[in-house]
């Protein structure tokens, strides 16, 4: 990360935090690991953030939006003034889950050897802190002006809670078996963009929804 003029770091629930072995083999980096942020969960971690991408060799089923390096260190060039975006890099062992996933935008895959596709966690990094680092300093990225600044991971995951409970309510959704459809439709918002006026009038939407069902079971009194 120091190495490509990365400093930001936050982990995630780490095992054992700090570690003089992380210290040892952060020579002349260990100012990044002593000024990084420790949270519980991932939705902690990139809670203001307006674009996250997870890092994963892995295909996903349903199928997710993905971006190679080069293509997503543009798009972070791009939206990095309407505020903070993130790169996710799961454990070294086991890599991102589904469920880690959901809290993304997109997926972050680097091109390699489909017989020998695996790289480590430190070479994943690299390469793509490798690409920040052209976008910052030589590349160029895309711009476009939003009407409103982007919808933070927070804002974006209240509104998928109230979305599901909606749904739930019209018995549209199955209680019991949610993850699928969900999965679905927030893929769905991801390609959209969505900003903050945007899930506003989205929530606002819902919350019309919401009292009509009311007052309807309600014999309409309220």
């Amino acid at each position: 990360m120091k190495n490509m003029g990365v400093s930001d770091l936050a982990l995630v629930n780490p095992k054992t935090f700090p570690h003089a072995k992380a210290k040892a083999r952060a020579s002349g980096a260990v100012d990044v690991l002593k000024n990084a942020t420790v949270v519980d969960t991932l939705a902690e971690a990139i809670e203001d953030c307006v674009f996250v991408a997870g890092a994963s060799a892995r295909s996903r089923s349903p199928a997710w939006p993905t971006m190679e390096p080069r293509e997503c260190a543009a798009k972070f060039a791009a939206l990095s003034g309407e505020g903070p975006v993130a790169a996710v890099f799961g454990p070294e062992k086991s890599g991102l889950s589904n469920t880690d996933l959901d809290h993304c935008d997109t997926l972050l895959t680097i091109p390699t050897n489909p017989d020998f596709s695996s790289l480590n966690l430190a070479m994943s990094v690299q390469v793509f802190s490798y690409e920040l680092r052209l976008a910052q300093t030589g590349g160029s990225a895309p711009h476009y002006e939003q009407d409103a600044p982007l919808a933070s991971s927070a804002e974006m995951e209240h509104f998928y809670g109230h979305l599901e409970k909606v749904l739930t309510e019209l018995d549209f959704l199955d209680p019991d078996n949610p993850r699928h459809l969900m999965r679905r439709l927030r893929r769905l918002f991801v390609r959209a963009q969505v900003d903050k006026n945007e899930v506003n009038i989205l929530r606002g939407f819902l919350s019309a929804i919401d009292k009509q069902v009311t007052d309807k079971d309600g014999g309409g009194q309220t």
